[in-house]
């Protein structure tokens, strides 16, 4: 009997809680210091691997098995795997795209309907839009997020803002609209239901994107640039009809009909491919390189799989036209996916010896208004996005602990969905090693911490959440509706 008492694990006390989560910042600040935004290449994958072995150990010292914590991380990793093959699939759109010249149709036309005075704004706006209509942040960054990175780097814009305007206007739809997963997920937690969850999200949301176009407005550069001859140089390499448009036209299509994200931009990298080989087969030979003994339309094949795979690299001539086409491949996506890999496993270490749950109880003790509770949701969320690195564990883990607290003092379920959709999904591009923020940092090209700042949307929902529950009219069981 004995035995069986002494082999239960205990508890983490708050200082064994907060040791792993002290040696993550403290090992991904060093690197960050040593290695600058080069860190995502394989240090910050490496500070992310010791400090789940220091959490590991920890675990050991407490009574868990070292078996346990490995299973642990395993488990996680596992929960991560859709996550990974959307990257590797948006990498393929890329490249596909930029040897089909899809990617440089966007650019032309963005140079040709927008101008530097507004551009940021116009980006956000139109982000927004897509995302509310399809429901999927990554998918619209993956998509005319890269088209748009592009036109601003045409017109001198600066990168780390184009990204931030993008992101804001990305992650509006996936706050507020049917079709996100992150809302559906944020409303069944909380155990509210979804159109009363999006009734009392939707002031939130917009309140945070109005904060948003506002001051994406204010940092426009006035003024005009001149774009004739970057437009012929364009026209010079690619066509720029209608038709270039088809795969994200499909893709768009898809996303409305509901399928998996995976599958949908796989299949517009597919459509990239196949427009390529129809609109310019010479420019895919190229690239293909294939020798005399295989047949001109396998060397079609190759080539396109070639873009697939590696990314395009663009032999036009044109230094301009060459650093923005050359992109893309799944193989681009790798040092991102193992970053994500080593951030999921030291997730579930955590997540499986009660790290985050520990550190959060503290904080709940010290809520007594609907304002300080939902403040106190707000800093296990952003907690929960720092310590598993996943947005989606940031939705349910939160809203697990807190839920039944909301229950205990008779508030609305409404107000924890909100409170916790509003937190979670946005914040979770501003911490570099989350799956979102290096997801973002790969397809647009911009280091997590450059954007951050300037990335309005994510940074306003949640003070906005703890506003309205401060001054929240409907706080109890049957008042929200």
């Amino acid at each position: 009997m004995d035995e069986n008492i002494s082999a239960v694990p205990r508890s983490p006390t708050l200082f064994e809680a907060l040791v792993p989560v002290a040696a993550l910042v403290v090992l991904v600040g060093l690197s960050f210091f040593l290695f600058g935004d080069a860190g995502v290449e394989g240090p910050n994958q490496v500070a992310l691997t010791l400090a789940a072995l220091v959490a590991a150990l920890m675990a050991v010292g407490r009574g868990h098995r070292l078996e346990a914590m490995t299973e642990a991380a395993t488990a996680s990793v596992a929960s991560g795997i859709g996550a990974i093959f959307i990257l590797f699939a948006v990498g393929a759109l890329i490249g596909a795209w930029a040897l089909s010249g899809t990617l440089l149709a966007m650019v032309y036309y963005g140079l040709k309907l927008l101008d530097p005075g507004s551009f940021y704004v116009t980006a956000t706006a139109l982000a927004a839009l897509i995302s509310f209509s399809i429901g999927s942040s990554w998918t619209v960054v993956g998509t005319i997020g890269v088209g748009l990175m592009g036109i601003s780097a045409n017109m001198g814009l600066d990168p780390a803002i184009t990204a931030a305007a993008i992101i804001s206007g990305a992650y509006f739809g996936d706050t507020t609209s049917p079709l996100s997963d992150s809302v559906n997920l944020a409303a069944a937690s909380a155990g509210a239901g979804l159109y009363e969850h999006m009734r009392h999200t939707l002031p939130t949301s917009f309140g945070a994107l109005g904060l948003s176009l506002v001051i994406f407005w204010l940092l426009g550069t006035p003024g005009t640039a001149d774009i004739s001859g970057k437009l012929a140089a364009i026209e010079a390499v690619t066509p720029t009809g209608w038709y270039m448009f088809l795969p994200l036209a499909l893709i768009i299509v898809l996303a409305l009909l509901k399928l998996p994200p995976f599958t949908t931009i796989f299949a517009g990298a597919l459509a990239g491919g196949v427009l390529a080989v129809v609109m310019s087969p010479d420019r895919v030979l190229a690239f293909a390189a294939a020798g005399p003994e295989i047949p001109g339309w396998l060397a079609l094949v190759k080539g396109v799989w070639l873009a697939l795979a590696s990314g395009y690299v663009s032999s036009s001539g044109d230094a301009a036209i060459d650093a923005l086409a050359s992109r893309g491949g799944m193989e681009s996506m790798l040092p991102t996916i193992w970053l994500v890999v080593v951030a999921f496993a030291f997730g579930g270490v955590v997540e499986k010896t009660g790290v985050l749950d520990r550190i959060v109880t503290p904080i709940v003790s010290l809520a007594s208004s609907l304002g300080s509770l939902v403040a106190a949701m707000v800093a296990a969320v952003l907690a929960s996005n720092i310590i598993t690195a996943d947005q989606y564990l940031s939705i349910v883990l939160p809203a697990r602990m807190f839920r039944p607290e909301f229950e205990r003092r008779g508030l609305a379920p409404v107000l924890l969905s909100r409170a916790v959709g509003a937190a979670a999904t946005p914040t979770s591009a501003l911490v570099p090693w989350n799956s979102c923020g290096a997801y973002m940092a790969a397809t647009l090209g911009v280091a997590t911490l450059s954007y951050a700042p300037y990335a309005v949307f994510g940074i306003a929902s949640p003070l906005l959440a703890i506003l309205v529950a401060r001054f929240s009219i409907a706080q109890r069981t049957g008042e929200a509706a």
